[in-house]
């Protein structure tokens, strides 16, 4: 069964990938550019300490920032099965996809009033935006397989990155300029100037998903919901929990997920923290670094959607997580800026082409009549969800136990291993086999 009507329709695929270039923003500047930096110079003591205070505890600033982000999408997960089950039964996935996204627009709002002096808001707001960006995409991602035929699953989940790539730049180099020339721009310090980017993240990101709200269909299979939202959609997240084992595929892909996208989320939230502790580098030399795997990071997701689709999902996934491995001892080895700089154009190039074809490979193994898209895509986000747990707070413990993020790398090397030998047990022609010829 599908909605055959809204499939491939130009407007409404480029409003699906709007959404990539509305929250992108949230990705590029709080996660892995402006936000880590501006956190690592609050949290600084003039000593060179890097001990905060944070409801009593004393830890290391790094630990604090790696085990939020890791709280933040452990009390996510455990929401999101029930949410995409009950959004599924009304029909309407957009009404949970906006709340999800002015809760995260607005906590980035929020990190303009993050100072020196308020360590425990800003880590609040942070794991509050961190909350809306996982939630708002799972509804986002469920959207995917009833917008296009299955053969364009692969490229326009790669044209989404893509979006998302370049708008995340854009806002980027505006926030540079801003930040750069504060003076110029009325700004009483640097420090301003940067608290104003967490602003125009917050506006960017709730402003631009408006064009996505508007054309995405409200309702596509047009449900009715009867009865309790909340015990029916406990009963659709039933149905296709009991379902999973009629199609072993997507059970062993899952978990092949788990392991090698534990290695690229931690990599996206902590290089950047990686780079100011190992390198000393300068907050301007890491900005630009990011700013380089972004740009790289667009052409990687549409060179791999086209080898992907000459040798097949499966096979190019493979190539792929072989390269992230080859990055993370490379990075463990990497004693200077312009290792770090050769390091962060590899990532670049897999980070968006392994990212997108992980998601258009898993709509490509859900069941081809089920309309519970959301249900099944929140057991894909919630494994997405976990493994940014599981990498980040494994990070943060071997920072803790060892003292150097430098040994933390060898371990996000063995899960990109797990993730390959996990993977070769994931049999389906669907992921095998070219879509062209």
């Amino acid at each position: 069964m599908n909605n055959s009507q809204s499939l491939n329709v130009p407007r409404i695929v480029r409003a699906w990938c709007m959404f990539d270039w509305a929250n992108s923003v949230y990705s590029l500047t709080i996660t892995s550019a402006i936000f880590p930096v501006y956190y690592q110079a609050v949290t600084t003591q003039a000593d060179g300490s890097d001990a905060v205070n944070f409801f009593g505890m004393s830890l290391t600033n790094s630990v604090l920032y790696s085990y939020a982000i890791s709280a933040s999408f452990l009390l996510i997960a455990p929401m999101l099965p029930l949410l995409s089950g009950m959004a599924d039964y009304v029909g309407n996935k957009k009404i949970f996809m906006k709340g999800f996204v002015y809760i995260g627009g607005l906590a980035c709002i929020g990190l303009y009033f993050f100072n020196a002096s308020n360590i425990e808001w800003g880590i609040l707001c942070s794991m509050l935006a961190s909350i809306g960006y996982a939630g708002s995409v799972v509804f986002y991602d469920a959207f995917l397989p009833e917008i296009v035929t299955h053969d364009r699953l692969d490229s326009t989940s790669a044209r989404g990155y893509t979006y998302g790539y370049f708008g995340g730049v854009v806002l980027l180099i505006i926030n540079l300029i801003l930040i750069m020339g504060w003076s110029d721009f009325g700004f009483p310090d640097e420090g301003a100037a940067t608290r104003f980017a967490f602003l125009t993240v917050g506006l960017w990101w709730i402003g631009f998903s408006q064009i996505t709200f508007y054309h995405l269909p409200d309702n596509p299979y047009g449900r009715k919901s009867e009865g309790h939202i909340l015990f029916n959609g406990y009963r659709e997240l039933k149905k296709v929990w009991r379902s999973l084992p009629t199609y072993p595929a997507l059970g062993r892909y899952l978990l092949a997920y788990f392991f090698f996208n534990m290695g690229v989320q931690t990599v996206m939230y902590l290089a950047a923290t990686f780079g100011a502790k190992e390198l000393k580098l300068e907050d301007s030399k890491l900005i630009m670094t990011v700013l380089l795997i972004q740009l790289v990071g667009s052409a990687g997701a549409a060179f791999f959607a086209r080898v992907s689709a000459r040798k097949g999902n499966k096979p190019t996934l493979m190539i792929m997580i072989g390269i992230w491995i080859v990055i993370c001892f490379l990075a463990y080895l990497t004693t200077n800026e312009y290792h770090f700089y050769g390091v962060a154009f590899m990532v670049g190039l897999v980070m968006g082409g392994l990212q997108s074809l992980s998601r258009a490979t898993y709509s490509k193994l859900i069941p081809s009549d089920t309309i519970d898209h959301a249900s099944y895509f929140s057991f894909f986000d919630v494994t997405f969800t976990l493994s940014i747990v599981c990498g980040t707070f494994s990070y943060g413990l071997i920072d803790h136990l060892t003292g150097s993020m430098r040994n933390s790398t060898l371990v996000l090397a063995g899960f990109f291993v797990v993730g390959m030998l996990l993977l070769t047990r994931v049999h389906s022609p669907a992921i095998s086999k070219k879509t062209t010829d």
